[in-house]
């Protein structure tokens, strides 16, 4: 004979379950599911706007991590205070961004730097990348300004290969820039432990030369309608901003004039190890702040914080960055 009990049981169980799929089909969003998995993914780096009849679109490469160590000019105190303020740990290393610049000027595709490539760590190399999810392809840009040959701006123009990463377009340098770095007296007498830098940056111009794509302007040139570039040398013996003009409003894509964002606006004094001549370094880069207050025109940033886009203003004895807001474009 059966327990009448567990007869009970087993009835209002059998009555929960169905209650419990009747649910779930009137309400699947409230049916009992899985965890949903992370996305451990970030989008594309890239942000546009509008300059003039100019078209900019910043590019995010990756980041590095700078050691406090590479950071001259002021006490360990001070630069500790100045990270703090800006909410940064830096016990592993400060995280700085590595942006290129794609402007189109309706004439011309110019890409501004173009990132590390293959030739530095994982956290780099997305540049190629982000101009194809920026809607873009890699043969329709025309021409390439280097601000300078550091590897993180300048491996970018290969591929994977070695080869033109950019089919159809003209690499333009700085002479001096060229003279210094392209020479091969200086990997010659470079030591050992410097020689491997050196080759990098060589081979990002050699196959553009070999094509006959190498171009060299010199201090002040007009490279194109609406761009000019400006010597801010100090960083390296040639380095370049390019002022980008349309109707009126202006752009200053200044490469490496600053490293560290939360300690050399407000400390522009600061220098950083890899500067080749320091004082050179520190007097362009007030020089420049000072000019971009007066004039108020906006500057990019190869190692400002994504999209690295902004304005300088005066604070105190010092300077302060502006970032430019997150925006729609214009409508046509």
């Amino acid at each position: 004979m059966k327990n009448p009990v567990c007869c009970t049981h087993q009835a209002l169980l059998l009555i929960v379950l169905v209650l419990m799929c009747a649910f779930s089909l009137v309400h699947p969003g409230l049916a009992i599911a899985a965890p949903v998995a992370k996305q451990n993914s970030q989008v594309p780096g890239y942000y546009r706007l509008a300059l003039g009849d100019f078209e900019v679109t910043a590019l995010y490469d990756g980041f590095n991590l700078i050691n406090n160590k590479l950071l001259k000019g002021a006490s360990a105190d001070t630069i500790q205070s100045a990270q703090a303020r800006q909410f940064l740990d830096a016990t592993n290393g400060v995280q700085t961004a590595v942006n290129a610049f794609l402007i189109n000027t309706g004439e011309h595709l110019v890409l501004v730097d173009s990132g590390a490539g293959k030739c530095l760590t994982n956290n780099l190399g997305n540049v190629q990348r982000d101009i194809e999810a920026a809607g873009y392809t890699l043969e329709q840009v025309d021409t390439l300004l280097l601000t300078h040959l550091h590897p993180d701006h300048a491996c970018g123009v290969l591929d994977a290969k070695g080869e033109r990463a950019f089919p159809n377009a003209t690499l333009m340098l700085n002479k001096a820039e060229a003279d210094y770095w392209l020479n091969p007296e200086l990997l010659a007498k470079a030591p050992a432990d410097k020689q491997a830098r050196l080759k990098m940056i060589a081979a990002s111009a050699a196959p553009y030369k070999a094509a006959g794509k190498l171009k060299l302007f010199t201090d002040g040139s007009e490279l194109m309608p609406g761009v000019k570039d400006m010597a801010l040398y100090g960083h390296t013996p040639g380095h370049s901003g390019f002022m980008f003009t349309s109707k009126g409003h202006k752009l200053l894509v200044w490469g490496d004039v600053v490293h560290s964002h939360s300690i050399q606006f407000a400390h522009p004094q600061v220098a950083i190890d890899f500067d080749s001549d320091a004082k050179q370094a520190i007097a362009t880069r007030k020089h420049i702040f000072a000019e971009a207050t007066a004039e108020k025109f906006l500057v990019a940033g190869a190692h400002l914080p994504f999209p690295g886009i902004g304005h300088v203003r005066k604070k105190g004895t010092g300077f302060a960055w502006v970032p430019i807001e997150f925006s729609p474009l214009p409508k046509p």
